[in-house]
């Protein structure tokens, strides 16, 4: 039996599931088995997967039901006493394994371990880093204001963990990671591992470009959560609300600025400087996601990113 089971869930990922699977086969630590999950793919993703030569491989193909379904019919396969996701077009540093593996047998009531995850863009170039938090512990109040695990290629999870909480919740899409993220901090503790070990690769059809369905399933998320946990204060619930709600007027305006984005982008904003009017005194951060808005709702998509480039590239000539 292997250490560690790796599961990736596939749907039409022929552009980049190659290197995905590269990451991992190429990983310090080499005791895993590596679960692909094929769900009903219609491109070349399963004759790609089937061309590599490594016994540590194995393929499953499914109807088409999702990344939640897929990623738990992969858990049904799995043998490992550690358990890892990674998204068929995400990246891992080669010590990724190695490292979360060691903090987490040196932690032995902890029962996830995450590193840190910087973003690249579609050809795998760097686009920023991502939220570098060191919490460990008791994070459960930590991660209900802020999902800093950010991503669902990132957390080595032990298998009984995984078993007590029970599966990704398959109704959910874009919030479907940090729902199971919340489910594990209820019961477990966490460990982290102070490096930038995942690349979260940012493309225009991801699921987490999906700001309308992102706010819906937050929603329910921090309902159910504060409905589980009557104790907890309404002042932690409306600074929860207002920590969701700044994600949500970022993320509207990430990439290309679009009408219908940019409504909901002043809509987010309304309701996170509701929740948390301090947000406002971020001064260069406001300037930045007015402009943002108020192109998006005014022009049209080329003519607003056009101009939005402009003025960038002036700042940065005047600075």
């Amino acid at each position: 039996m292997s250490t560690i089971s790796v599961i990736i869930p596939a749907y039409n990922a022929e552009a980049t599931i190659k290197e995905t699977i590269d990451s991992v086969l190429n990983q310090t630590f080499t005791d895993f088995e590596l679960i692909v999950v094929n769900d009903g793919s219609q491109d070349s993703t399963l004759e790609i997967v089937s061309s590599i030569s490594d016994p540590r491989i194995r393929v499953f193909s499914y109807p088409n039901a999702g990344v939640s379904a897929a990623r738990n019919r992969g858990l049904s396969e799995a043998r490992g006493e550690y358990v890892s996701f990674i998204d068929a077009d995400d990246l891992w540093t080669p010590d990724k394994l190695e490292a979360q593996l060691a903090v987490l047998q040196a932690n032995l009531q902890a029962g996830v371990a995450y590193s840190w995850t910087d973003w690249i863009d579609e050809s795998g170039q760097f686009l920023r880093s991502g939220s570098h938090m060191k919490l460990s512990g008791n994070v459960h109040s930590q991660l209900l204001l802020r999902d800093f695990v950010g991503s669902g290629s990132n957390p080595l999870i032990r298998s009984q963990s995984l078993t007590e909480v029970g599966g990704f919740n398959e109704s959910l899409k874009p919030a479907a990671d940090w729902d199971m993220w919340l489910r594990l901090a209820e019961k477990y503790e966490f460990v982290n591992v102070p490096s930038a070990q995942i690349l979260y690769r940012v493309t225009p059809n991801s699921m987490s470009s999906n700001i309308w369905q992102m706010e819906e399933e937050s929603l329910q998320i921090i309902d159910r959560a504060f409905a589980q946990s009557p104790e907890s204060l309404p002042e932690l619930k409306k600074q929860v609300l207002g920590e969701r709600y700044k994600y949500l007027t970022i993320k509207s305006v990430e990439g290309k600025l679009e009408r219908r984005r940019g409504l909901s982008a002043a809509r987010f904003f309304w309701q996170a400087i509701r929740y948390d009017p301090s947000w406002l005194k971020r001064t260069k951060l406001m300037l930045i996601l007015l402009l943002k808005i108020s192109l998006a709702t005014v022009l049209p998509p080329q003519q607003a990113q056009e101009l939005l480039n402009k003025i960038q590239n002036f700042s940065q000539t005047n600075q």
